[in-house]
C-alpha cells in the first residue's frame, strides 16, 4: 500500500477490510486527518480521494510447543441502515426482505420506518423488497458521494424524490429546479443553488 486511491464503490470499511484492518485503525490514523476533516464520514468518500492504509503489524506470542492454542481473528462487520417513507410518513411495522450479495435478511421496520442489519464489510449491493416482492429497490453500497460534491447533491435529491437528473456532477437547469423544490419544502431560500445551508440540510436528511 500504503496510499490507496479511492475508486467508485470504495469506502474506508471495504478498503480497511481488504487490508486486514478495522476501519477505526485506518480512518483514525494521523495521516488521514486531513481526509477525515474533509469527508467526515468514513463510508462516504469520493473517487480520487487518497486514504493512507498502514502496514499490518506482526506480533510474537510465546506459547508452549506441546499444547494446542486457539487464536481468534477479530473482524468488523459493516451496518446497513435505512429509513422508509411513503408520502412523507414513515413506513412503520412493514415486513421486508433484504438481499445483500446473495445473503437474505428478513425483518420488519420499526415505528420510525427504520431497518438495520450487520452485513459483510466488503458487501457491494443487492435489493430491498417490500409487499412480498411487489416493490423492489436496487441497493448500491459505497456509491454515495459526499454531500459537498454536486454529484452527491444530485444523488440525495433523486433519492429523496426530487428529480435532479443525471448524477454526473454537472450543475444544470434540472438540478437547479430540484434544488429549488427541495429548498421550498425545507423552508430554505429558494436559490436553486447548492449553498451551505442546503447541503447541510440534505446531509442531515440523507447522511
Amino acid at each position: 500500500m500504503p496510499i490507496v486511491v479511492v475508486a467508485e464503490g470504495d469506502s474506508s470499511t471495504s478498503i480497511a477490510h481488504a487490508a486486514g484492518h478495522t476501519v477505526k485503525k485506518v480512518w483514525n490514523h494521523g495521516q488521514n486527518a486531513a481526509l477525515k476533516a474533509k469527508r467526515k464520514d468514513p463510508n462516504v468518500l469520493f473517487p480520487g480521494d487518497e486514504l493512507f492504509v498502514p502496514e499490518i503489524e506482526t506480533q510474537e506470542i510465546d506459547c508452549p510447543v506441546d499444547q494446542k492454542h486457539n487464536f481468534q481473528l477479530t473482524s468488523e462487520p459493516a451496518k446497513f441502515r435505512t429509513q422508509l417513507f411513503m408520502l412523507e410518513e414513515p413506513r412503520k411495522n412493514e415486513a421486508y426482505t433484504l438481499v445483500i450479495d446473495g445473503k437474505v435478511y428478513q425483518g420488519t421496520t420499526d415505528g420510525d420506518g427504520k431497518l438495520e442489519h450487520e452485513i459483510p464489510a466488503e458487501a457491494k449491493g443487492g435489493t430491498l423488497m417490500l409487499k412480498g416482492g411487489k416493490e423492489k429497490y436496487p441497493i448500491r453500497i459505497g456509491y454515495l458521494n459526499p454531500a459537498g460534491e454536486i454529484s452527491g447533491v444530485q444523488q440525495r435529491l433523486n433519492n429523496l424524490g426530487f428529480n435532479a437528473g443525471a448524477e454526473d456532477g454537472s450543475m444544470n437547469d434540472t438540478t437547479r429546479k430540484a434544488l429549488a423544490a427541495f429548498q421550498k419544502e425545507a423552508k430554505l431560500p429558494e436559490t436553486g443553488e447548492a449553498d451551505a445551508a442546503t447541503v447541510a440540510k440534505l446531509a442531515a436528511l440523507h447522511p
